[in-house]
């Protein structure tokens, strides 16, 4: 029989499509690229054109050999790389590296890992598609440019080992930037008034809500004595109908947000369960299946198939009134729209079919995409509120409670409702008089921004048009990784490490780093894929400005250029006096006799401000993960700890030390609210 060679990435992935085919396919992995840039160099030929200059991957040799001896024994060659740039990308390389121009091959590719998907693929093979090649080209070229340009600089002025990325840097610096808006957030004082209300009829009292939301305190103060003995009416009823409609299925975006804060997965976790899932799994009744469909994807367009077939389930699970009108259609943008949204393979292998199949993360994950997608076919939740005013003089107060009507889609998913009624306001007519039991006033602040979580940062990259679903991951991890950022119970936080690349990043590439500029050139990258614009005119137009940067920033950073400075604490091991010394967790000591003295110990920079437990120095220390915080030089004995930089300026109305917020002072007491200028603190000192 004639044989035939099927080429996937993954061993995973073989396995799975080889029980789909017979004797004849012999199914291989590459395990990804074989083909890369050199990592020891720019391998970019700039004299030519840009043309980049692939070699082989290290360690691929011996691999490569075994496909070529396949290649060699097969009548016809197909390369079933993932369905997206990247997958393009490893078939055009593997078609090179194996010299598959004088063969019969194709390119095939299927946005699930099921029997039909693969042999409807095989029908269909066509040839590479070398816009989507290009397109992953120019990203790697420019990727290239950017990290093997500036990261030399940070070597120079900071510490080897560091990088700059032209995704990872913009990352950065919209954590940075959030980060200062928190510390220069200056909280607002405002106060609201509710009101317990109790009907003539003997029911218990209701509590109702001043219709202005933010008052002050001398406002509430009115309010409380205008209506404190003055008859309270039923003013107004009010009911409407409110629709909540079903949630579109998931992309790539959604499904790291809803599973970081549902399940609390990192957005590399999320990737590497939802590959697994992806990539098929032993079922049984069902052998080895693809459970979802491909993982990277920013289209929310449904299969007339699946679409038919979800909503058959639904009917006959729910019912015909449960059967939404969801059309199939996607983004209407022609990015990646060749894929569906992730969605279950099966409708009818739900996830309680599975427990004993999955591991317990992967069930979870399962379930979340399938609840989904099951709810995206469903029709509406239907709510009736009733908002019920009060009125004593001119003032008025209301209340509202929700009934839901018809759960619709909200019967197989809910996350984030509560799933018992509200206690619905009954024995109220318009115009019944109603006695006030009680006031409750309440003092509130305004919140700072928050920080960023991996899923915010997610859901604020695409909303700016920075990176695609496959870079949003990496492009997290790498920022971790290299310690720029840190991660405290889900929330990001950037480390001093960080703040100094930030600060090269945004002094010499502002450019570089702009989001527009970056969202700009993702747009370009789109337009390649279209086959609008050809890959080679976006280098020829970003490379001459890059360089220019580059070498202004040669000349301007020296300016800024971190030294090594001198400290007052002596060596205990030979008494020179220590240097400030910047490491992977940011500054610390070291001896400058360094190699003949190896003596380091932890720096900590003194704020000349005494500690308000015991006297000691303030000094400004780093959680273990980095993150900056202002402690007592006498830590663990003495416990104070501030993230707000304190000073010794006392608050003159209840006694607490006062902390920098940006050009004010703030009291750091938690019920008072004090703030002044820095400025005129100083004066009035004066």
């Amino acid at each position: 029989m004639a044989k035939n060679l099927v080429i996937v990435e993954s061993p995973a992935k073989a396995k799975t499509i080889k029980k789909f085919l017979g004797s004849g396919y012999e199914v291989m992995a590459s395990n990804g690229h074989v083909r890369d840039l050199p990592k020891s160099t720019m391998g970019i030929d700039m004299e030519n054109d840009y043309e980049p200059k692939y070699i082989t991957i290290r360690g691929k040799g011996e691999l490569l050999a075994s496909l070529r001896k396949a290649v060699s024994k097969a009548d016809k060659v197909y390369l079933a790389t993932d369905p997206d740039r990247e997958g393009e990308a490893i078939s055009y390389h593997l078609s090179v590296a194996l010299k598959l121009e004088n063969k019969n091959y194709k390119r095939i590719t299927f946005n699930e890992i099921t029997k039909n998907a693969v042999k409807s693929s095989i029908k269909n093979a066509r040839e590479i598609d070398m816009n989507l090649v290009d397109a992953q080209q120019a990203r790697r070229v420019l990727d290239r440019m950017v990290g093997y340009s500036i990261s030399p600089l940070l070597w120079e002025k900071i510490k080897r080992g560091l990088s700059a990325g032209r995704v990872q840097s913009v990352a950065l610096k919209l954590i940075c930037d959030r980060e200062n808006e928190i510390n220069a957030f200056i909280p607002e004082e405002y106060w609201s008034i509710d009101v317990m209300l109790a009907p003539s009829n003997g029911l218990k009292p209701v509590c109702f809500h001043y219709v202005k939301d933010r008052l002050t305190k001398d406002e509430v103060d009115q309010v409380e004595a205008a209506t404190k003995n003055a008859d309270f009416h039923i003013d107004d009823i009010k009911t409407t109908e409110k629709i909540k409609k079903p949630p579109v299925p998931f992309t790539t975006s959604t499904l790291q947000q809803e599973a970081g804060k549902h399940l609390n997965f990192a957005t590399s976790k999320t990737m590497r369960i939802a590959q697994q899932l992806y990539e098929g799994v032993d079922v049984k009744g069902f052998g080895t299946i693809g459970l979802i469909t491909y993982l990277r994807t920013d289209s929310i367009r449904v299969s007339d198939e699946a679409d038919k077939s979800a909503k058959e389930y639904i009917r006959e699970k729910y019912g015909d009134a449960y059967v939404g009108n969801a059309d199939t259609k996607g983004t209407g943008k022609k990015i990646q729209d060749a894929h569906e949204a992730i969605r279950p393979t099966n409708i009818t292998i739900t996830p309680d079919m599975l427990k004993a199949e999955l591991s317990r993360d992967q069930y979870r994950l399962y379930q979340l995409i399938y609840n989904r997608f099951l709810a995206s076919r469903m029709s509406a939740a239907v709510f009736e509120s009733n908002t019920v005013y009060a009125k004593a003089l001119d003032y008025k107060f209301k209340t509202t409670s929700t009934k839901r009507k018809f759960d619709g889609f909200m019967s197989c998913y809910s996350l984030d409702e509560q799933n018992e009624e509200r206690t619905r306001i009954n024995g109220l007519n318009v115009g019944d008089v109603v006695k006030a039991s009680e006031f409750e006033k309440k003092q509130h602040f305004t919140q700072p921004p928050a920080h960023f979580t991996e899923a915010l940062l997610v859901k604020t990259m695409e909303e700016l048009g920075i990176g695609r679903p496959s870079t949003y991951a990496p492009t997290i991890s790498t920022i971790i990784n290299r310690r720029y950022i840190v991660k405290e119970n889900k929330n990001l936080y950037v480390t001093e490490l960080g703040e100094a690349v930030n600060l090269i990043m945004e002094k010499a590439f502002s450019v570089i780093i702009d989001t527009n500029f970056t969202a700009n050139i993702e747009s370009l990258l789109d337009k390649i894929e279209e086959g609008v614009i050809d890959w080679k005119v976006v280098i020829r137009n970003f490379y001459p400005d890059l360089a220019v940067a580059i070498d202004n920033a040669q000349s301007e950073l020296e300016s800024i250029e971190i030294e090594d400075e001198q400290s007052d604490v002596p060596c205990e091991q030979c008494g020179r006096m220590m240097v400030i010394k910047y490491g992977p967790y940011g500054k610390f000591l070291a001896c400058p006799g360094f190699p003949e003295c190896r003596n380091t110990k932890p720096h900590y920079e003194k704020l000349g401000v005494a500690c308000p437990l015991c006297g000691e120095d303030v000094v400004l220390r780093k959680t273990k993960k980095g993150r900056k915080y202002y402690g007592c030089i006498n830590n663990p004995d003495c416990q104070f700890m501030s993230w707000a930089k304190p000073t010794e300026e006392k608050c003159p109305e209840c006694g607490s030390y006062l902390v920098e917020k940006g050009s004010k002072l703030m009291c750091s007491g938690k019920e008072c609210g004090y703030s002044c200028s820095a400025k005129k603190n100083v004066d009035e000192k004066h």
